[in-house]
């Protein structure tokens, strides 16, 4: 009779580095749905309003390969700890701010602090996870990347309502605060520091080398040559086209819920609340099926999620109903935290840990760089269209297109079975 579930160490470093990203989409997307509201305050254009939602990714994309190569080098916990600190701190001061050049100021400066962590947290995952489970661990961790913004409407509406957008910002310092005390106490960088990890356990997360994907010892690998394995460069573009789709439906969704659709506050909260609760699933779905069904040919799942996606996209915008676009956008949300999920799995499954920090943190940069464009072609797209209803039409479509080239090029994604590449590694000894 087999045994059931047992906690381990390993869970619990999965389990803080999922409340890492949960606090920083938490810090991040507040703006998203503070910023109609902001906008009214500062008396924005659509434009500035994408200028202030796009500041952010411009720290956050240029510190991504600086994170990796950080977290490579002097280990996950203190780059998680100073950039949890930093950033935490800079949300506190976007609550201050008394102008539109001082708030993007600050948000390029917050955005710097969250783009040193996530290489680290990819950096731990394959440090504290064995190579059979990183998927699963990677698409739980992940799914915070919709829980998060699932979370802030909610977060904003129940603060903003009682004591304005400002209170928003000063009140996430103190979690930040607590968390980074949380990662410097219980997640050492070797596993075998941790008190009260087993024998057992420590046996399990030895990394199976033969199972990975890279051309040359991990450690001799110069970042060039981490750029050029297929496994990274692909799942660049791959994050870079679907990006654009993920950042721009959700950082503008709040907004065209207000301004083209005329829902109030609340029900807005409520609604744009929805799919990142369903992507929440889609993220910890999609993680299972790279590590059970398809962990032999992930990109079939990926290419099926991003063709729903781009179909629910479509009768999301073209939704006569609230009730049809509350469904539409829902199911949306599901299918893109999906392949979201699968695609971040695509060179965790493939590549060493030694190399974890440098290789995520370029692949994570091209999902940023995206994220930096998209609020920002998006409120011009919006601009140009006249206002009204379909103001938010051309915007739709562009979203949808960028994620159908996304899946075009996940076409090309090849992956070498485990088996062949340890029978490769047989053949040679």
């Amino acid at each position: 009779m087999g045994q059931g579930f047992k906690w381990r160490q390993r869970h619990t470093a999965v389990l803080i580095v999922f409340m890492v990203w949960i606090l920083s989409y938490m810090d991040r997307m507040v703006m998203a749905a503070a910023i109609p509201y902001i906008a009214k305050e500062f008396n924005l254009s659509p434009v500035a309003m994408g200028g202030v939602l796009s500041a952010f990714f411009a720290g956050y994309a240029l510190f991504q390969i600086p994170g990796g190569i950080l977290a490579d080098k002097f280990g996950a916990r203190k780059v998680m700890t100073g950039a949890i600190v930093w950033w935490s701190m800079f949300t506190a001061f976007t609550g201050a701010v008394g102008s539109l050049a001082n708030m993007i100021w600050i948000r390029v400066l917050f955005g710097i602090g969250e783009g040193i962590a996530p290489a680290a947290t990819w950096k731990a995952l394959a440090v504290w996870t064995p190579m059979r489970e990183r998927g699963t661990a990677n698409g739980f961790m992940m799914a915070s990347n919709a829980l998060g913004p699932a979370l802030a409407p909610l977060f904003v509406v129940a603060i903003m309502a009682s004591w304005g957008w400002r209170a928003v910002f000063y009140s996430l310092l103190i979690p930040g605060i607590l968390l980074a005390a949380w990662i410097w106490y219980g997640l050492p960088d070797k596993p075998e520091d941790k008190k009260g990890i087993s024998p057992q356990e420590l046996e399990e997360l030895k990394e199976d080398t033969a199972a990975l994907n890279t051309s040359k010892t991990a450690l001799q690998m110069s970042f060039w040559e981490v750029v050029a394995e297929p496994a990274v460069w692909k799942s660049f573009l791959i994050l870079f086209f679907s990006n654009i789709t993920a950042w721009g439906f959700i950082q503008w969704l709040p907004s065209y819920l207000v301004k083209a659709r005329g829902f109030e506050l609340v029900k807005m909260g409520i609604t744009a609340s929805l799919p990142f609760f369903a992507g929440t699933i889609g993220f910890i779905f999609g993680g299972w099926l790279t590590d059970v069904p398809f962990k032999n040919n992930r990109r079939i799942p990926l290419i099926i999620s991003q063709w729903f996606t781009a179909l629910f996209l479509y009768l999301t915008y073209t939704a006569v109903s609230s009730e049809m676009l509350v469904i539409y956008q829902t199911i949306a949300g599901f299918f893109l935290f999906t392949a979201t999920g699968i695609v971040f799995g695509l060179p965790m499954s493939a590549i060493s840990k030694d190399i974890a920090g440098r290789a995520m943190g370029i692949v994570n940069t091209a999902g940023q760089v995206a994220g930096f464009l998209s609020p920002i072609i998006v409120g011009y797209l919006v601009q140009i269209s006249g206002g009204g209803e379909r103001s938010f039409d051309t915007a739709f479509i562009f979203l949808i297109s960028t994620m159908l080239i996304s899946s075009l090029v996940a076409m090309t994604f090849t992956q070498r079975k485990a088996e062949q590449s340890a029978a490769g590694k047989a053949s040679a000894t």
